[in-house]
């Protein structure tokens, strides 16, 4: 059972912060994804966009060691170690001197700010259940979003006045306030009971475990593919707004004020989710996330990019279908595993990420000169998770159908 912890601010911003720092990572360099490229010789944008896939595939490995080790050595523990590796591969981007050791530092960033990032949602889920953690998680990514819509900002200001290395100095510093709050008010949350001993099967074992729940499965699965588009999104806005839509210094508003459409989703997902379920806002999110490119695909079909307030108004109706599927999904998937909470949110992260970075690179690849490619890619990726939905949802019905059958028939 999860221990009773007040649903405190200071938790919901100290678990907010813990996730922000991946996506400070990631959003603050956006604005100087062009002039670091062109610093390492590299003028592709789509080569360009490694610098964030690259680090999305860091997070997804880093989960299978982080995870397990937390469910058995504690949660606080290995978010030092996380933010350890963080700090040395920041210090390996600032003194790359080539393409290549950027990328290895990206992925090493990756692998050590999964460390937060996964166990964050293990020390939620030690705390909380059911709609409970999906209101709670609904209000950490509130308070979450924050850091995505200012990063772009702060990344841009320090690389005018002084250089993208700055960039990286200015997340060290937030990782070590971070790490320091941390370590001073945060209790740890997995007690000495629900601590699994460490063996070489830990892993397996907690495969398994996870196979015998097919609704975690199925809804990990979405999660990914649906994450595969808004990862395709992130690897290529800088590409698009500034190269297609020559919003050189706009970018980072233009990306604050859809950060801010997705957190508006979130806060008002925290109070629907109590009313509907998380099972209803699922549905009918995935609906209108697919709905909403279908559209697009309709009316722009062989034209170039709309005007710039149209193309924003689309995106704002994605990335509010999009608040009210990320975290509902992620609470509805760790909902029955609450017992291995630690390796089954790493198990979980990792299979999202198995789907998400192949999609995402895939897709990208096809954006040059307009930006339909990306609005394709959220159409396939919303009807492939629509279609898997109604597949399980029936496949369940005619399971519980047989059960029922079954009990008749031995009565």
């Amino acid at each position: 059972m999860p221990q009773a912890q007040k649903s405190s601010f200071e938790f919901i911003a100290l678990m907010a912060s813990l996730m922000a720092m991946a996506a400070l990572a990631i959003d603050a360099i956006l604005p100087a994804m062009s002039v670091m490229s062109k610093d390492f010789g590299v003028y592709d944008p789509k080569v360009s966009q490694q610098l964030i896939i690259m680090m999305f595939l860091g997070l997804g490995f880093g989960q299978l060691l982080f995870g397990p080790l937390s469910d058995s050595f504690g949660r606080k523990p290995l978010v030092y170690f996380g933010f350890t590796i963080f700090i040395g591969a920041s210090f390996i981007c600032i003194y790359s001197n080539s393409f290549e050791m950027m990328v290895f530092g990206r992925v090493l960033q990756g692998i050590g700010l999964s460390a937060p990032r996964t166990i964050s949602y293990s020390m939620i889920r030690d705390s909380f259940e059911g709609n409970d953690m999906a209101r709670i998680m609904s209000f950490v990514t509130v308070v979450f979003i924050m850091v995505p819509t200012l990063a772009p900002a702060i990344g841009m200001y320090f690389l005018e006045v002084y250089n993208w290395q700055a960039i990286f100095y200015f997340q060290l510093v937030f990782c070590v306030l971070v790490a320091f709050w941390f370590s001073l008010r945060q209790k740890e949350t997995l007690t000495s009971e629900n601590k699994i001993p460490f063996t070489s099967g830990l892993f397996v074992n907690g495969f398994v475990e996870l196979l015998k729940y097919k609704s975690t499965l199925v809804y990990t699965i979405i999660s990914g593919v649906i994450m595969g588009s808004f990862m395709l999104y992130l690897s290529a806005s800088q590409q698009i707004f500034q190269d297609q839509f020559g919003l050189l210094e706009e970018f980072p508003i233009v990306f604050a004020g859809l950060a801010i459409a997705f957190g508006g989703a979130n806060f008002l997902n925290g109070k629907l989710v109590m009313m509907f379920g998380m099972e209803k806002l699922i549905k009918r999110s995935l609906i209108c996330y697919t709905s909403t490119s279908f559209v697009y695909l309709l009316l722009f079909y062989k034209q170039p990019n709309p005007s710039i307030e149209m193309f924003l108004f689309f995106l704002v109706l994605q990335f509010l279908s999009l608040g009210f599927i990320f975290g509902n999904l992620k609470s509805i998937s760790l909902q029955p595993i609450g017992h291995i909470a630690g390796i089954g949110a790493a198990l979980t992260g990792f299979i999202s990420t198995l789907f998400a970075v192949p999609i995402s690179a895939f897709i990208g690849s096809f954006i040059n000169n307009t930006a339909y490619p990306m609005f394709v890619g959220f159409f396939v990726c919303g009807l492939c998770s629509l279609l898997l939905y109604f597949i399980f949802k029936r496949y369940s019905k005619t399971i519980l159908s047989k059960k029922k059958l079954d009990y008749s028939e031995n009565i």
